[in-house]
């Protein structure tokens, strides 16, 4: 018989394990990862309503994609292109980015997997006398591994042409030249953090769904079991 099992932990793990899955996900697909040096106004780039220039802008640069301002049409935000500067994978700017990408990519799918299995433990809580959290916690703490290495890797590329084309010819590995980083990177950075955290925190998501107030209410025969 499925009993539903919902506690404050059980519940507060499998939201931030959703976040988290989101996060890296939107990070990882995101331009948003290195903010360009100012490319300064043409002098065809001219505000219509008061007769001056318009504010020097910052394309941004991410993983496999770009945005930047279209040459030919610079009168307002909306003229802004973003997309994939890489057609295929071995077009990416780097080899470390390459391997970035991949890493991400791995620990990104582990996530996504760890999310939607986490909904599904309010009414299974263990396969093969296995405790679904703990499998959850341990394959959470494998997709931080991946991710902190290609966060490790991802400035190793900062040498490469299309990054100096943006940060000019100071940038190196390591060394972001003109550029700054942007919010992507920062948001990446956090998921991993809490991709760490959703892994210790399973553990107390398991021992909350397994308490002794648990067993005592599914004796009574009680299906649907809520606990803070």
């Amino acid at each position: 018989m499925c009993h539903v099992i919902v506690t404050c932990r059980s519940m507060l793990w499998t939201l931030l394990s959703i976040v988290v899955a989101f996060a890296e996900l939107i990070a990882f697909m995101s331009a948003d990862w290195l903010i360009g040096k100012a490319k300064p106004s043409s002098s065809e780039d001219v505000d219509n309503r008061t007769g001056g220039s318009q504010e020097p802008y910052h394309p941004t640069l991410g993983i496999y994609g770009r945005c930047t301002r279209i040459s030919h049409m610079q009168l307002s935000r909306r003229d802004t292109l973003c997309g994939p500067y890489a057609e295929n994978f071995n077009e990416i700017a780097s080899g470390f980015w390459q391997a970035t990408a991949i890493f991400l990519a791995v620990g990104i799918m582990i996530l996504c997997a760890v999310a939607f299995v986490s909904v599904f433990t309010m009414c299974v809580q263990s396969i093969m006398k296995k405790s679904i959290f703990n499998v959850c916690g341990l394959l959470q703490g494998i997709a931080g591994l991946f991710l902190i290495l290609g966060l490790i890797l991802y400035p190793a590329g900062w040498g490469c042409q299309k990054a100096i084309s943006y940060c000019g010819p100071y940038a190196s590995a390591y060394k972001l030249g003109d550029c700054s980083l942007g919010w992507a990177f920062y948001t990446a950075i956090g998921g991993t953090v809490l991709t760490f955290i959703c892994a210790v925190f399973s553990a107390q998501a398991e021992i909350a769904t397994s308490s002794d107030k648990v067993q005592e209410e599914i004796e009574e025969g009680k299906n649907l079991i809520c606990l803070l």
